[in-house]
């Protein structure tokens, strides 16, 4: 595949995550992810380990399917509301292109509206995918929010 291909598929896969995250079909989000997959949101950009340092949200797979489960759940009531957002990706970079894991960045905006208030996120993400089948699927990702040192209300969408 070619470099240019290959930045074509990234990009048309990343606008797939942001168009299911979108939707509020986060089962069809998860799908997209590898079994083995975390979702990481630092406190600061400089943190290296999940594991060890304090996380706005750090989710392994089986956290993340939890999530996926409670989402809309009638017993939930932190999801009894509607969650409306909308992404748009850019500065999508290939950091390291050693098929079939790649590294990738992209900046994202995220507006959100939750519980009658308009909310809007910024950041950089960061990508580690497995190339499989001409597609791709996410091993790990990483949001750095810009005000992640802010004080934040629940944030129940991945971002």
């Amino acid at each position: 595949m070619s470099l240019s291909t290959r930045r074509e598929a990234i990009r048309a896969f990343l606008e797939e995550e942001a168009d299911r995250l979108d939707s509020g079909d986060l089962a069809g989000w998860l799908e997209l992810c590898t079994e083995g997959s975390s979702y990481w949101m630092p406190v600061s950009s400089e943190q290296t380990d999940p594991h060890h340092e304090i996380s706005l949200l750090y989710e392994n797979r089986t956290l993340m399917e939890l999530r996926v489960r409670n989402f809309g759940h009638r017993l939930a009531p932190s999801f009894e509301t509607p969650v409306r957002c909308s992404h748009l990706i850019g500065r999508i970079r290939i950091r390291d292109d050693t098929p079939p894991e790649l590294e990738v960045t992209a900046r994202f905006h995220c507006v959100m509206w939750y519980r009658n208030e308009q909310r809007i996120f910024a950041g950089d993400s960061r990508y580690d995918l497995l190339e499989k089948g001409g597609s791709f699927r996410i091993r790990r990702k990483r949001v750095d929010l810009l005000n992640a040192d802010a004080s934040h209300k629940s944030i129940p969408i991945y971002l």
